[in-house]
């Protein structure tokens, strides 16, 4: 695939191998979440259900909901402090010297925000499992409902700010030609065209839309070539700092591993993305297609 971060991702062979060779220093989680439409946005569930059924051998679950978001803050899913996640990555037993691997039975943009996340932390070792458990599965590996030994890790959490907007960044943005914002949900969505909005429709001003499903194919990231041709499309690739946004800050993180795959330094996450932004009204929404690169 000629990434450049090629370990960022592991294939599904690589990891029935790793699961093989029984290393202690393997730690493997289901990050299901399941989304359900409503009237703004959608309502999340936890996949733990969905778990219980079946998973590949030796996962733990890990509640994005319940276990790594901010309850308090009034949005779906916003980032806690470092002392929240590594206390939560602790009690799931992962050290610091751990091969963490995160994958979803449902799309992969919940084990990209994983991701993220862990990767935000500063852990070395963590990577997406490339199509997830539906790849795994197409492929007859083993599944069990077995649940592993619990653990408790001893991994030390320094969150890099620099991987996350938060509202004022992504603002300041708009107008500043060393930063491009995209916006990673649907070309309806983005227009403003769409039933569904999460509360006002259209997109941030300025930002290009870049659909995390343009990134995939049949599940799995696409080749690096193929990846800098859609963000060279946009104009992207030339800009020295990339702001990805969604709804929930949950698909924004799949256009944002894409971007670190293929080398790009400066990529950052707005975590309350659209669910924030649409809650001040002072702050103006854009509706109509994309704007042609410059």
């Amino acid at each position: 695939m000629n990434y450049a971060k090629p370990d960022y991702l592991i294939s599904t062979a690589d990891l029935d191998a790793a699961i093989a060779n029984n290393s202690s220093r393997l730690r493997l989680f289901d990050v299901t979440i399941s989304l359900v439409p409503s009237t703004q946005g959608y309502n999340a569930v936890s996949g733990f259900d969905d778990y219980q059924q079946a998973h590949i051998p030796g996962t733990a679950f890990m509640d994005i909901i319940r276990d790594l978001s901010d309850t308090s803050s009034g949005l779906g899913f916003t980032l806690p402090s470092a002392a929240h996640l590594q206390a939560a990555y602790r009690a799931a037993g992962i050290d610091d010297d751990s091969q963490v691997v995160f994958y979803s039975s449902g799309h992969m943009m919940w084990a990209t925000r994983a991701w993220w996340m862990l990767h935000s932390c500063g852990h070395k070792n963590v990577a997406v499992l490339d199509g997830g458990l539906s790849k795994w599965q197409q492929e007859g590996r083993d599944l069990t409902t077995e649940f592993p030994p619990a653990r408790s890790g001893n991994v030390f959490v320094s969150l890099n700010a620099s991987l996350w907007a938060d509202k004022a960044t992504t603002l300041a943005a708009v107008h500043d030609g060393d930063v491009c914002t995209i916006n990673a949900l649907s070309p309806e969505v983005y227009s403003g065209e769409a039933k569904m909005s999460y509360g006002r429709k259209g997109h941030i001003e300025n930002s290009k839309n870049v659909f995390y499903d343009e990134l995939l194919d049949q599940g799995c990231f696409r080749p690096a070539a193929e990846l800098q041709r859609v963000f060279l499309a946009k104009g992207l690739l030339e800009k020295q700092r990339v702001i990805a946004y969604c709804g929930g800050g949950i698909a924004a993180t799949l256009d944002a591993l894409a971007l670190a795959l293929i080398g790009h330094q400066q990529v950052a996450v707005y975590d309350g993305s659209m669910s924030e932004w649409v809650k001040d009204e002072t702050l103006p929404l854009i509706t109509g297609p994309e704007a042609a690169a410059d």
